[in-house]
């Protein structure tokens, strides 16, 4: 008991240094390339986990009040999944020129098509935003991604190998379906008043499953940071204002649907799952590994950014005294 006691108490102190924690752990991951050999197949249990803990960190009726009225839900779908990789497609058609913007592309419209992250909930939760709206757009956008995904890839990236769609609903069916049921089996066996004493634990464990993601995809960002810092520097910045951008502009339009609401929206549509898109696509160019690397690093530091400003923002519109 004095053991599993401590380490409870380890997992929440490392939940309550979240935003530091999740920013930190990606630094890790660049300075020790070696890791990503050894978390390489763990890639999918570990996005497993983190849904997981996303489904048991919701209150059932929370989530399914989201479904009830689903107005909002629907528009903010449609918005990420159909709206943004629409409008980012022909911008990038437009402006994008070059070889290695060519090779680049493909990484970009991946990045627009793909649904929110699978940790988005535990960054959303990270920062003290609405988890639950966030998991029912997780839930609705990969429902559509074997849709949508593909016909974007082909309709702005024709010369790169299609994404499986068959392959790719199968997997999201069952990394939703059965991260739901164990999510829904341990709530049942611990109990609702347990489960909600285990936020700052169940904080602590996405923290460290989200270093095991980080480092596994870290070894060609820390090749090119000694081979061609200069790309490597681009590709940064590149992906800080997509991630950002994608943040602000889906935050402002959906203002008037509250603060909190459009703050979680905003972090969701941001923080886009490229690791799902990769894994359905095959034979793409190191530029698009390498991007994908890299763009990890606005998404990691997106709670550190953001929790400031979110903590602003929302005690400006308590009432007076509150």
């Amino acid at each position: 008991m004095g053991m599993m006691h401590r380490a409870g108490e380890a997992l929440a102190w490392l939940g309550r240094q979240g935003t530091r924690a999740v920013a930190a752990s990606i630094f890790v991951g660049l300075a020790l390339p070696a890791l990503a050999a050894l978390f390489k197949p763990l890639v999918g249990p570990t996005i497993f986990c983190l849904l997981t803990l996303a489904f048991l960190r919701v209150e059932p009726g929370e989530l399914r009040n989201e479904f009830v009225r689903p107005k909002l839900l629907v528009i903010a779908t449609l918005w990420v999944m159909v709206a943004t990789p629409l409008v980012l497609g022909v911008v990038y058609a437009t402006f994008g020129r070059g070889v290695i913007w060519d090779q680049l592309s493909l990484a970009l419209i991946l990045q627009a098509a793909a649904p929110p992250i699978t940790s988005s909930p535990a960054f959303v939760a990270l920062v003290g935003l609405d988890v639950a709206l966030t998991l029912a757009l997780l839930i609705t956008t990969h429902t559509i991604t074997p849709l949508t995904a593909p016909f974007f890839a082909a309709l702005f990236a024709p010369n790169a190998l299609p994404l499986d769609a068959t392959t790719l609903a199968i997997r999201l069916a069952l990394f939703l379906s059965g991260s739901y049921l164990l999510a829904r089996l341990i709530r049942h066996v611990a109990g609702a008043v347990r489960i909600n004493g285990w936020r700052e634990q169940i904080d602590g464990t996405s923290v460290i499953l989200l270093f095991v993601f980080a480092a596994a995809l870290m070894e060609s960002a820390s090749a090119k940071l000694l081979t061609d810092p200069a790309l490597l520097l681009s590709l940064l910045v590149l992906s800080f204002a997509v991630t950002f951008g994608l943040m602000a502009t889906t935050t402002i339009l959906f203002w008037s649907a509250g603060a909190e609401r459009a703050l979680s929206l905003g972090m969701a549509s941001g923080t886009r799952n490229m690791g799902l898109m990769l894994a359905a696509a095959s034979g793409v160019s190191d530029i698009v590994w390498l991007y994908i690397a890299v763009a990890q690093f606005p998404i990691y530091f997106a709670p550190q950014i953001m929790s400031p400003l979110v903590s602003r923002i929302l005690r400006s519109r308590l009432p007076p005294g509150r």
